[in-house]
């Protein structure tokens, strides 16, 4: 279990910080990271990241598949997390 708690800061932080380089990048017109990475790092746990990255940085706010995908990934992780949980705990 820590260690999954510990997978999950590390690919939060990493989310977060991606997202970040990103909007850095879209700022100054340079090469960017693909939309399907950034949304990947969300199914991969990176979630909370992907969505804090969103609004502390103002970034993918615009596109539907970002406003209302990372918090349908959230959700559905969130019910799996539940669901693993109780299952576990029966």
């Amino acid at each position: 279990m820590k260690v999954f708690l510990v997978y999950l800061v590390f690919i939060n932080i990493l989310t977060f910080a991606v997202y970040g380089t990103d909007k850095a990048k879209a700022k100054k017109h340079a090469w960017r990271i693909p939309e399907k990475t950034l949304l990947f790092l969300a199914v991969l746990g990176g979630s909370v990241g992907a969505w804090l990255g969103m609004r502390i940085f103002r970034h993918k706010t615009k596109h539907v598949k970002f406003v209302v995908g990372v918090p349908v990934i959230f959700f559905l992780q969130a019910i799996a997390a539940m669901a693993i949980y109780f299952y576990r705990c029966s």
